[in-house]
Formats: structure tokens, sequence, C-alpha cells
């Protein structure tokens, strides 16, 4: 796997997103059986990706809006969000991404070695994975990158979604001590502790596997962790039950008892 092919792919669907993004007139938006919104961004996107993908390879792809080829069959497998946080392209706040995972079979789970996330609006691009060290791209700083957990007395550093946010946040964020949060959309808040900007990015609202995938390749080689609610790596099923568990993304393990704490309770 060349990673600049599939940079390059994520940013094509990118420019294509930008070009319905800066239109003047409304943006259509239709539901799907679950009632999350679809535009057509989502679909150009997604139509630019399958094949760009399948011009360089026969693995078999999940999307979001659509599977091509058979994972059922294969080692690995491109796990694809052609548009992450469609909720922010509508509200035009720029907070929205294009996430490409690599995913490869381990028992009767999957787990991404290798993503690229693009984020269309500032140009930025964040992607690494098994062997491929984590680094970021953009007019604003490029280079290799950790995460950076913050020292105490420094405020826990926190980034929560812009648009979920209810009481077990709001508990979780209580067992922290003093800490500053930081309100993003879609990957970029995982993004964002990869790069060493953030602490912690509690997930207590429900996901699909493509929404994280990638940048949880991403933050796994910049040195962090992804956590499901017992406090182990986060596995994926990217066939049957899509949906993920709670999931925490840290640049630190000192967070992890709290984190398996607070899911005890609710459980």
């Amino acid at each position: 796997m060349n990673p600049e092919k599939i940079i390059h792919i994520a940013e094509l669907a990118g420019k294509a997103i930008l070009e319905i993004y800066h239109r003047s007139e409304e943006l259509q938006v239709e539901r799907k059986d679950d009632n999350s919104p679809l535009t057509e961004a989502d679909i150009a996107a997604h139509n630019i990706i399958v094949q760009n993908l399948l011009d360089i390879d026969s693995i078999p792809i999940v999307s979001e809006e659509g599977i091509e080829g058979n994972p059922q069959t294969s080692k690995l497998c491109w796990l694809v969000d052609p548009l992450d946080g469609t909720k922010e392209f509508i509200k035009r706040n720029g907070m929205f991404t294009v996430n490409i995972a690599l995913m490869q079979k381990e028992n009767d789970y999957w787990k991404p070695i290798f993503g690229v996330v693009h984020a269309p609006v500032t140009k930025t691009t964040w992607f690494g994975g098994v062997m491929i060290p984590a680094q970021r791209r953009g007019p604003s700083g490029s280079g290799l990158m950790m995460v950076k957990p913050s020292i105490p007395p420094s405020p826990v550093r926190l980034v929560a979604s812009g648009s979920h946010r209810g009481m077990l946040d709001e508990s979780f964020a209580n067992t922290l001590g003093e800490y500053d949060l930081v309100r993003m959309g879609s990957s970029l808040k995982a993004c964002i502790v990869a790069e060493g900007n953030a602490d912690l990015y509690p997930r207590f609202g429900p996901t699909s596997c493509w929404d994280i995938a990638a940048a949880h390749a991403i933050v796994t080689s910049a040195g962090g962790f992804v956590l499901d609610p017992e406090g182990i790596t986060l596995n994926y099923d990217i066939i049957e039950n899509i949906l993920n568990p709670y999931f925490l993304v840290a640049a630190d393990d000192r967070w992890t008892k709290n984190w398996i704490k607070q899911n005890n309770n609710t459980n």
C-alpha cells in the first residue's frame, strides 16, 4: 500500500465536497433509514473514493454509503466515511472530514492498520498506521506528530462533540479535576489528541465503525490509545454490528481507571 495514493484520494474527495459546500444555493438534505442526513456531497465523495480505491487494488470496500466486494472473504478491507460530520457540513461550520481506514481481520473482529483523515476546509490531513509514523500536513503546520499529555497542575484538555454532549459526558468530566473544554465536530476531535493539542476525547454518544477507525490508526501511531468501555483497545465489527460501544481517545493511560469506573457505574 502506498500511503500517498490514499492521501491523494482523500484530498480528491475533499475537493468535490468543497465544490458543493461553497455553492450559494441551499443544500439539499435527504434522510436515511436511521434518520441521519444525506447530501449530494456524501454521494460525490463516496463515488470518488470507491472508484479510485478500486483502481489501486481489489480489496473490498465498506463505506457508509455502500459496499464494494465481500469483506467476509478477505483479511483486509477499506473502511470509509466519505463525509464524516454531515451535520457540521449542513451547518457550514467547516468541522467535517473525509475518513479512509485500512482494516485487518483478527479472529472475529477488525483493527485499523492505517488511516487518513482529511479536513477539506482547512486543507489539513492527518495520517499514520502500523509502521507508518503519524504525520500532519496543512497550511498551519506539517510534520511528524505525537501525543503530548498535559502535565499537572495544568488543566486536562478535554475535547467534545459540538452536537452531542449529555449527562455521561458531564459525569466523566467531573472526575478529571480542572479541565479546559474544546468543542469540535467529526473525527477532528481524535486528530487533535494525536497531534498533541488535547488529552481526552470520551464518546458516550452513538457512532459507527467508519466514524473513528481512520483516526484510531492515527492516534495509535502517535502514541495514544482508543479504548472500549472495559479499557481494552477498541475492536470493530464492520459487517453485522457496525455500531461502536462507548470509547475513549486518550493521550495517556492515567485516565483509564476513571473511564472504566464511569462505564461500570452506567451498567
